[in-house]
């Protein structure tokens, strides 16, 4: 029973670690916002894919690496997964170094009632009343926000579909993590490569115009983006997936106290009202995941379909 409890506490703060790691991200994309949104992106792959596989290398899961390209379909739904993961980061990016830091942590904590939707419409799941409630809760959040802007809040929402695409085809290949990252970038590398070579050869790259330091935080992108994921596998092992289901709000809470105090965007009565609505949302949510909010029992439907 000891070694149970030192699991899971084990497994909690390394699940806590990951999350404020992904939380304080903004930061360390805001010391490159002299770089292209793009550049960063493509340097964020191609170090991503040399820090994975290094691991990979000295953890000898080169056997799963190389099983995975065997397969045709799964190769293409990698790909799949390299190119939206891509798109994600590069709309983070993009969002931080933009000012669009508190729309940023608005699609993560959105994400997890898209991939309730998602299951809706692919893996034909039902949604209970409660679900249903905390779905409607956080779109009438989002439909706030639009009518401020006067707009929609794209970024908030590409980051939220991304997302959870990307989980998605994740739990259709059922890849080990550290081995699906090196998948992933290992098929988007080659473009991140040639454009970086492309850049650096027209004299326009951050290789050989930009301070020493700014190079550095480039490389070092591989490391940041590596490190919560490996953080993330580890505690997922030892603790609860209800446990990592709390936890995960951790990185948009850090975010979006970052978007107010430090970034000093505007956060309106409208933006207060409007993270209310998710707030709420994503309590009932996650309360009726862990059986605190309960459904109404229903002879008529509630029967086990095989």
């Amino acid at each position: 029973m000891a070694k149970s409890i030192n699991d899971n506490t084990a497994g909690v703060f390394y699940g806590f670690s990951a999350y404020v790691l992904w939380g304080l991200l903004p930061l360390y994309w805001n010391l490159l916002e002299a770089v292209p949104a793009v550049e960063i992106l493509v340097h964020r792959i191609f170090w991503s894919f040399v820090v994975v596989s290094l691991v990979i290398f000295l953890t000898g899961g080169w056997k799963t690496f190389l099983g995975s390209l065997a397969d045709r379909k799964k190769l293409f739904l990698i790909f799949s997964c390299g190119i939206i993961i891509s798109l994600n980061w590069y709309t983070y990016i993009y969002a931080v170094n933009s000012g669009f830091v508190i729309e940023a942590s608005m699609g993560y904590y959105i994400n997890p009632l898209v991939v309730v939707l998602l299951g809706v419409t692919v893996f034909r799941e039902r949604l209970g009343r409660w679900q249903l409630t905390a779905l409607l809760l956080a779109t009438t959040g989002v439909l706030l926000i639009a009518l401020q802007y006067g707009r929609i809040p794209w970024i908030a929402l590409m980051l939220a579909g991304t997302f959870a695409a990307y989980g998605l085809i994740k739990k259709i290949i059922r890849l080990e993590p550290v081995s699906g990252l090196v998948l992933e970038t290992f098929i988007v590398m080659p473009i991140a490569l040639f454009y970086i070579v492309k850049l650096e050869r027209s004299g326009a790259g951050a290789l050989g115009t930009m301070p020493l330091n700014t190079v550095l935080f480039l490389a070092g992108a591989g490391i940041i983006t590596a490190a919560p994921l490996f953080l993330f596998a580890r505690g997922i092992e030892k603790t609860t997936f209800s446990m990592m289901g709390f936890l995960q709000y951790i990185a948009p809470t850090i975010t979006l106290l970052l978007g107010i105090f430090v970034f000093r965007e505007h956060f309106s009565l409208t933006h207060l009202i409007s993270f209310c609505f998710i707030w709420v949302a994503l309590i009932i949510f996650t309360l009726s995941n862990v059986g605190v909010l309960r459904e109404p029992y229903r002879a008529e439907t509630d029967t086990a379909e095989f």
